[in-house]
């Protein structure tokens, strides 16, 4: 086995990381009483946010993150509850929650659960008011072709709107689609491979990728994917949005 003889696919480097399952390491966190967590993004890496999974126990529930952090979260396996003060609501696999900053909710687990999470410090606007909480699925999102050869499509799953201060989007490319560039921005990334696989560059670095492993990347760091295989690829992508580097 590959992890006796002290092999993984994992690599950190200063501007990225690719973090996968052969290499996670479960640990309790205080603010998910029930539940194990595993840290793939933070910001000992040079993130401005976090990124773990949840796997959560039937009736192990998610407390509301510290003042100022705003939570997304997906449903990988399991189904959910949300509950806020006002509302209440059920999520199923890939179905998924924006929440934002200060507002107090919980995430219960109807069934044995895994999640997806990601959390960052929320920057309001002058004069805009603060983004509501959005729930929805995945497959509800309209896809919108991104290139010529109709290999390469994207689901947006929060609104496009400026008082959003980032986006998340479900990424779906089929065999032999790629990004139609390589894309070099200051805005950074948290990705996770929902399904399929195939090359990822980042950096000078290609990595082949599958289902499961989970990549940052930090600002203006070259960034590029082509899917490989006989299925469909899909990667659900995060990046801080809607605000100038100097205030973000």
């Amino acid at each position: 086995m590959r992890r006796q003889l002290g092999e993984t696919r994992s690599v950190i480097r200063a501007n990225h990381a690719l973090v996968c399952p052969d290499s996670h390491e479960n640990t309790p966190v205080p603010n998910w009483p029930g539940s194990e967590a595993v840290f793939v993004v933070t910001p000992d890496m040079g993130a401005k946010f976090a990124q773990f999974f949840v796997r959560m126990t039937e009736n192990a529930s998610g407390k509301s993150p510290a003042a100022g952090i705003e939570r997304f979260f997906l449903v990988l396996d399991g189904e959910v509850s949300l509950r806020t003060t006002e509302e209440s609501y059920s999520l199923t696999r890939e179905g998924y929650a924006l929440v934002p900053a200060d507002m107090e909710h919980e995430v219960r687990a109807t069934v044995p659960s895994r999640l997806v999470v990601l959390e960052r410090e929320f920057i309001p606007l002058e004069g805009l008011n603060r983004p509501g909480l959005v729930v929805g699925h995945v497959n509800t999102q309209p896809t919108r072709q991104m290139t010529d050869d109709g290999l390469l499509s994207v689901r947006k799953l929060l609104p496009m709107n400026v008082s959003f201060d980032c986006e998340v989007n479900v990424m779906e490319f089929k065999p032999g689609g790629s990004l139609p560039y390589v894309e070099t921005h200051f805005v950074e990334h948290g990705l996770l491979m929902l399904s399929g696989g195939g090359i990822y560059r980042s950096g000078d670095d290609w990595y082949p990728v599958e289902q499961g492993d989970a990549i940052w990347m930090g600002p203006f760091c070259e960034q590029w994917f082509g899917a490989i295989g006989k299925s469909d690829a899909r990667y659900l992508i995060y990046k801080n949005w809607n605000r100038e580097p100097l205030i973000g």
